[in-house]
């Protein structure tokens, strides 16, 4: 994989001319930042931006003063400039959470691809079609993350309504243990893995593989050439060994 080649494309696609993703979401173009406005329950932020030490402050106060007090993100990638727009971040209100890696592996590449996982012995993955398995799924990530994320039910609701999502929850017998999710991005060649939290009895047995494999499967199937996961410190690890490439870090810088 170029590496440089895929994080220009993924700029342009999921970043610069990125689309709405679900029913009530729309993308804004103000100047040089790009913004996904929704629902509370959707995400809110700015995807992309190109700005200069010049017209950096007011950018970022602009993005202020559009949401009111609404909380929102900037989504902050170690590319991004000006080189200290996270300093200018900062001193205008933000809150960084902790970094992740952008990673990307490409869909059916001989020798890396993460599709190629078998399911541990004892687990069953069923496809999320309905409100019964959006329950499922954030029941799990309530027990997983240990903090309740009621967001994820509207969300992933009106993302199953639009066909802009694939879902699965890991069963146990009849007790979910992990459950995740895929974004479609239709009009690019990225789909974007999300959730995979698992409950603390079944870590380390294999479900989070299975998960992506599972996921991959579905992304070929539909015709996307790569994977996009923003990881954690605990996943990326595991993501490397399904043949991920670290392309950049994001630093989520949250208003409240």
């Amino acid at each position: 994989m170029d590496r440089d080649e895929v994080l220009a494309v993924f700029d342009r696609q999921m970043r610069r001319e990125a689309r709405p993703d679900g029913p009530g979401i729309r993308v804004e173009r103000a100047g040089d930042v790009a913004r996904q406005v929704g629902p509370e329950h959707g995400w809110n932020g700015v995807i992309w931006s190109d700005l200069g030490p010049g017209n950096a402050d007011a950018a970022i106060a602009e993005q202020v003063r559009y949401f009111g007090g609404r909380a929102f993100e900037w989504k902050l990638y170690a590319h991004d400039r000006p080189a200290d727009l996270d300093r200018r971040l900062l001193a205008a209100g933000f809150t960084p959470e902790p970094e992740e890696t952008l990673m990307v592996a490409e869909v059916g590449r001989e020798g890396g691809d993460p599709s190629a996982v078998e399911v541990p012995e004892g687990v069953r993955l069923v496809p999320v079609t309905d409100r019964d398995g959006v329950e499922l799924v954030a029941g799990v990530h309530d027990r997983a993350f240990g903090t309740t994320r009621d967001h994820i039910r509207e969300r992933l609701l009106d993302q199953l309504a639009a066909g802009t999502v694939i879902a699965v929850v890991a069963m146990a017998g009849d007790v979910p243990i992990s459950g995740a999710r895929m974004d479609l991005h239709p009009g690019t060649r990225f789909a974007s893995l999300w959730g995979g939290g698992t409950v603390p009895e079944w870590r380390g047995r294999g479900v989070y593989r299975a998960l992506v494999a599972y996921r991959a499967r579905e992304a070929a199937a539909r015709g996307y050439d790569y994977l996009q996961v923003d990881a954690s410190s605990q996943s990326r690890p595991i993501l490397l060994r399904l043949g991920f490439e670290p392309l950049t870090t994001t630093t989520p810088y949250v208003h409240a």
